[in-house]
Protein backbone atom coordinates (compact mmCIF):
# COMPACT_ATOMS: atom_id res chain seq x y z
CA UNK A 1 0.00 0.00 0.00
CA UNK A 2 1.44 3.41 -1.11
CA UNK A 3 0.79 6.72 0.22
CA UNK A 4 -0.62 9.65 -2.17
CA UNK A 5 2.08 12.20 -2.39
CA UNK A 6 0.81 16.00 -3.03
CA UNK A 7 2.62 18.70 -4.35
CA UNK A 8 2.36 21.93 -2.08
CA UNK A 9 2.71 25.22 -4.58
CA UNK A 10 4.58 28.07 -3.55
CA UNK A 11 1.59 30.71 -3.71
CA UNK A 12 2.73 33.44 -1.47
CA UNK A 13 4.34 36.97 -2.48
CA UNK A 14 7.56 36.55 -1.76
CA UNK A 15 7.99 32.45 -2.87
CA UNK A 16 5.99 33.93 -6.05
CA UNK A 17 8.61 36.54 -6.55
CA UNK A 18 11.64 34.25 -6.35
CA UNK A 19 10.21 31.95 -8.71
CA UNK A 20 9.72 34.05 -11.26
CA UNK A 21 13.47 35.11 -10.89
CA UNK A 22 14.16 31.53 -11.12
CA UNK A 23 11.89 30.98 -14.41
CA UNK A 24 13.53 34.10 -15.77
CA UNK A 25 17.03 33.49 -15.23
CA UNK A 26 16.88 30.29 -16.99
CA UNK A 27 14.78 31.53 -20.15
CA UNK A 28 17.51 34.77 -20.04
CA UNK A 29 20.38 32.05 -20.01
CA UNK A 30 19.24 30.03 -23.20
CA UNK A 31 19.34 33.39 -25.15
CA UNK A 32 23.05 33.61 -24.32
CA UNK A 33 23.77 30.31 -24.97
CA UNK A 34 22.03 30.70 -28.30
CA UNK A 35 23.71 33.88 -29.68
CA UNK A 36 22.08 33.22 -33.36
CA UNK A 37 18.43 33.80 -31.47
CA UNK A 38 20.23 37.58 -30.64
CA UNK A 39 21.16 38.12 -33.82
CA UNK A 40 18.21 37.09 -36.37
CA UNK A 41 16.19 39.38 -33.45
CA UNK A 42 18.12 42.33 -34.80
CA UNK A 43 18.70 41.14 -38.18
CA UNK A 44 15.01 41.80 -39.32
CA UNK A 45 14.13 45.24 -37.58
CA UNK A 46 17.66 46.68 -38.91
CA UNK A 47 16.77 45.35 -42.67
CA UNK A 48 12.99 46.88 -42.34
CA UNK A 49 14.58 50.48 -40.76
CA UNK A 50 17.65 50.66 -44.10
CA UNK A 51 15.13 49.06 -46.66
CA UNK A 52 12.09 51.66 -45.84
CA UNK A 53 14.42 54.52 -45.13
CA UNK A 54 16.69 54.30 -48.13
CA UNK A 55 14.05 52.73 -50.61
CA UNK A 56 11.32 54.70 -49.48
CA UNK A 57 12.05 57.88 -48.12
CA UNK A 58 13.04 60.08 -50.61
CA UNK A 59 9.66 59.45 -52.04
CA UNK A 60 7.89 60.15 -49.17
CA UNK A 61 9.92 63.05 -47.86
CA UNK A 62 7.90 65.63 -49.84
CA UNK A 63 5.03 67.60 -47.95
CA UNK A 64 3.01 66.72 -45.18
CA UNK A 65 3.76 65.16 -41.49
CA UNK A 66 7.00 63.55 -42.95
CA UNK A 67 8.39 66.95 -44.49
CA UNK A 68 7.62 68.64 -40.88
CA UNK A 69 9.61 65.61 -39.22
CA UNK A 70 12.79 67.21 -41.37
CA UNK A 71 13.07 63.56 -42.91
CA UNK A 72 11.95 60.27 -42.94
CA UNK A 73 14.07 58.67 -40.71
CA UNK A 74 12.75 60.98 -38.07
CA UNK A 75 8.96 59.41 -38.80
CA UNK A 76 10.41 56.14 -39.49
CA UNK A 77 12.48 55.44 -36.15
CA UNK A 78 9.25 55.46 -33.89
CA UNK A 79 7.27 52.93 -36.23
CA UNK A 80 10.36 50.58 -36.54
CA UNK A 81 10.42 50.76 -32.62
CA UNK A 82 6.72 49.79 -32.29
CA UNK A 83 6.94 47.22 -35.24
CA UNK A 84 10.13 45.97 -33.52
CA UNK A 85 8.05 45.55 -30.27
CA UNK A 86 4.92 44.48 -32.16
CA UNK A 87 6.95 41.36 -34.19
CA UNK A 88 9.33 40.26 -31.53
CA UNK A 89 6.93 39.65 -29.19
CA UNK A 90 6.13 36.68 -31.61
CA UNK A 91 9.00 34.79 -29.46
CA UNK A 92 6.99 34.56 -26.33
CA UNK A 93 4.62 32.44 -28.31
CA UNK A 94 7.12 30.19 -30.21
CA UNK A 95 8.95 29.61 -27.22
CA UNK A 96 6.35 28.56 -25.01
CA UNK A 97 4.78 26.56 -27.47
CA UNK A 98 8.65 24.58 -27.63
CA UNK A 99 8.40 24.36 -24.10
CA UNK A 100 5.24 22.91 -24.02
CA UNK A 101 6.12 20.20 -26.71
CA UNK A 102 9.79 19.37 -24.95
CA UNK A 103 8.20 18.91 -21.74
CA UNK A 104 9.65 21.81 -20.14
CA UNK A 105 6.34 23.21 -18.74
CA UNK A 106 4.81 19.21 -17.61
CA UNK A 107 7.94 19.49 -15.27
CA UNK A 108 7.14 23.23 -14.02
CA UNK A 109 3.82 21.44 -13.40
CA UNK A 110 5.16 18.91 -11.18
CA UNK A 111 7.22 21.23 -9.09
CA UNK A 112 6.01 22.94 -5.82
CA UNK A 113 6.43 26.93 -8.07
CA UNK A 114 3.98 29.67 -8.61
CA UNK A 115 1.42 28.52 -11.20
CA UNK A 116 1.98 31.96 -12.52
CA UNK A 117 5.97 32.23 -12.14
CA UNK A 118 6.24 29.99 -15.56
CA UNK A 119 4.38 32.58 -18.03
CA UNK A 120 5.93 35.95 -15.93
CA UNK A 121 9.18 34.57 -16.56
CA UNK A 122 8.87 34.00 -19.83
CA UNK A 123 7.45 37.80 -20.68
CA UNK A 124 10.18 39.22 -18.73
CA UNK A 125 13.13 37.34 -20.53
CA UNK A 126 11.80 37.97 -23.41
CA UNK A 127 11.15 41.40 -22.46
CA UNK A 128 14.37 41.67 -21.60
CA UNK A 129 16.09 40.52 -24.99
CA UNK A 130 13.27 42.77 -26.34
CA UNK A 131 14.79 45.91 -24.28
CA UNK A 132 18.20 44.91 -26.45
CA UNK A 133 16.84 45.59 -29.46
CA UNK A 134 15.20 48.29 -29.25
CA UNK A 135 18.33 49.72 -28.21
CA UNK A 136 20.56 48.71 -30.59
CA UNK A 137 17.88 50.47 -33.27
CA UNK A 138 18.48 53.23 -31.41
CA UNK A 139 21.84 53.25 -32.02
CA UNK A 140 21.92 52.40 -35.77
CA UNK A 141 18.70 55.04 -36.35
CA UNK A 142 21.69 57.46 -35.01
CA UNK A 143 24.33 56.14 -37.64
CA UNK A 144 21.38 56.79 -40.14
CA UNK A 145 21.07 59.91 -39.24
CA UNK A 146 17.82 60.27 -36.82
CA UNK A 147 18.14 63.55 -34.62
CA UNK A 148 15.41 64.06 -32.54
CA UNK A 149 14.25 67.27 -31.36
CA UNK A 150 13.58 66.66 -27.45
CA UNK A 151 15.28 65.72 -24.69
CA UNK A 152 17.26 62.69 -23.11
CA UNK A 153 14.12 62.13 -20.80
CA UNK A 154 11.99 61.84 -23.54
CA UNK A 155 13.84 59.72 -25.63
CA UNK A 156 13.95 58.01 -22.66
CA UNK A 157 10.22 57.50 -22.22
CA UNK A 158 9.86 57.21 -25.71
CA UNK A 159 11.71 53.59 -25.39
CA UNK A 160 10.13 52.70 -22.11
CA UNK A 161 6.63 52.97 -24.39
CA UNK A 162 7.66 51.18 -26.99
CA UNK A 163 9.41 48.69 -24.13
CA UNK A 164 6.26 48.81 -22.80
CA UNK A 165 4.07 47.78 -25.51
CA UNK A 166 6.44 44.76 -26.27
CA UNK A 167 5.50 43.36 -22.66
CA UNK A 168 2.06 44.18 -23.56
CA UNK A 169 1.78 42.16 -26.75
CA UNK A 170 3.82 39.55 -25.29
CA UNK A 171 0.88 38.66 -22.88
CA UNK A 172 -1.19 37.95 -26.40
CA UNK A 173 1.69 35.42 -27.86
CA UNK A 174 1.16 33.53 -24.44
CA UNK A 175 -2.18 33.57 -24.85
CA UNK A 176 -2.15 32.21 -28.48
CA UNK A 177 1.19 29.88 -27.29
CA UNK A 178 -1.10 28.15 -24.90
CA UNK A 179 -4.44 27.63 -27.19
CA UNK A 180 -2.36 26.36 -29.89
CA UNK A 181 0.40 24.45 -28.42
CA UNK A 182 2.68 24.07 -31.77
CA UNK A 183 5.57 26.59 -32.77
CA UNK A 184 4.62 26.07 -36.32
CA UNK A 185 0.89 26.87 -35.96
CA UNK A 186 1.97 29.62 -33.25
CA UNK A 187 4.09 31.60 -35.94
CA UNK A 188 1.22 31.61 -38.31
CA UNK A 189 -1.62 32.26 -35.88
CA UNK A 190 0.47 35.45 -34.00
CA UNK A 191 1.75 36.77 -37.60
CA UNK A 192 -1.74 37.21 -39.21
CA UNK A 193 -3.20 39.57 -36.86
CA UNK A 194 0.04 41.56 -36.37
CA UNK A 195 0.44 42.55 -40.16
CA UNK A 196 -2.34 44.48 -40.78
CA UNK A 197 -2.26 46.00 -37.65
CA UNK A 198 1.24 46.88 -38.18
CA UNK A 199 1.02 48.33 -42.08
CA UNK A 200 -2.53 49.52 -41.39
CA UNK A 201 -1.11 52.25 -38.80
CA UNK A 202 0.77 55.43 -38.76
CA UNK A 203 4.34 53.09 -38.49
CA UNK A 204 5.35 54.11 -42.21
CA UNK A 205 3.13 56.50 -43.44
CA UNK A 206 0.28 59.32 -42.03
CA UNK A 207 -2.54 57.63 -41.66
CA UNK A 208 -4.20 60.85 -43.58
CA UNK A 209 -2.29 59.51 -46.68
CA UNK A 210 -5.06 56.17 -46.67
CA UNK A 211 -8.60 55.89 -47.87
CA UNK A 212 -11.07 56.80 -45.70
CA UNK A 213 -12.78 53.68 -44.30
CA UNK A 214 -8.91 52.22 -43.73
CA UNK A 215 -8.08 55.40 -42.16
CA UNK A 216 -10.83 54.97 -39.71
CA UNK A 217 -9.57 51.45 -38.52
CA UNK A 218 -5.75 52.88 -38.87
CA UNK A 219 -6.84 56.00 -36.36
CA UNK A 220 -8.46 53.80 -33.45
CA UNK A 221 -6.07 50.99 -33.17
CA UNK A 222 -2.79 50.69 -30.81
CA UNK A 223 -0.11 50.42 -33.14
CA UNK A 224 -0.91 53.69 -34.15
CA UNK A 225 -1.83 55.33 -30.83
CA UNK A 226 2.21 53.68 -29.70
CA UNK A 227 3.67 55.46 -32.49
CA UNK A 228 1.80 59.01 -32.14
CA UNK A 229 3.13 59.07 -28.48
CA UNK A 230 6.59 57.94 -29.26
CA UNK A 231 6.62 60.30 -32.37
CA UNK A 232 6.18 63.47 -30.06
CA UNK A 233 8.28 62.38 -27.67
CA UNK A 234 11.24 62.09 -29.79
CA UNK A 235 9.87 65.03 -32.61
CA UNK A 236 8.10 67.41 -30.07
CA UNK A 237 4.47 68.94 -30.19
CA UNK A 238 2.98 65.64 -27.97
CA UNK A 239 -0.33 65.67 -27.21
CA UNK A 240 -1.30 64.57 -23.92
CA UNK A 241 -3.87 62.57 -25.35
CA UNK A 242 -1.90 60.90 -27.41
CA UNK A 243 0.52 59.40 -24.43
CA UNK A 244 -2.76 58.56 -22.75
CA UNK A 245 -4.53 56.09 -25.20
CA UNK A 246 -0.97 54.83 -25.37
CA UNK A 247 -0.63 53.94 -21.64
CA UNK A 248 -4.13 52.92 -21.28
CA UNK A 249 -3.43 50.82 -24.51
CA UNK A 250 -0.35 49.18 -22.75
CA UNK A 251 -2.55 48.69 -19.68
CA UNK A 252 -5.86 47.20 -21.50
CA UNK A 253 -4.00 44.96 -23.24
CA UNK A 254 -1.58 43.45 -20.36
CA UNK A 255 -4.81 43.84 -17.91
CA UNK A 256 -6.30 41.54 -20.39
CA UNK A 257 -4.46 39.37 -21.29
CA UNK A 258 -2.09 38.21 -18.30
CA UNK A 259 -4.71 37.15 -16.27
CA UNK A 260 -6.51 35.16 -19.06
CA UNK A 261 -3.38 33.54 -20.17
CA UNK A 262 -2.57 32.31 -16.27
CA UNK A 263 -5.89 31.07 -16.22
CA UNK A 264 -5.29 29.07 -19.44
CA UNK A 265 -1.87 27.32 -17.48
CA UNK A 266 -3.75 26.93 -14.61
CA UNK A 267 -6.69 25.35 -16.26
CA UNK A 268 -4.51 22.71 -18.11
CA UNK A 269 -2.46 22.08 -14.40
CA UNK A 270 -5.34 20.96 -13.02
Amino acid sequence: MTAATTTVRSEGFSSTLTDIGIVTRRNLVRVVRNPRLILFSTVQPIMFLVLFNYVFGGALSFGGPIAAAGNYINWLIPGILVQSATFGSQGTAIGLTEDLQAGVIDRFRSLPMSRSAVLAGRTLADIARLAFVLALMLIVGFFMGWSPTTGAGEIVAAYLVAVGFGYAMSWVMATIGLAVKSAEVAQIVAFLPLFPLVFASSVFVPVETMPDWLAAFAEHQPITAITNAIRGLTLGGLETGDLVAALAWIVGITAVFAPFAIRMYRRASD
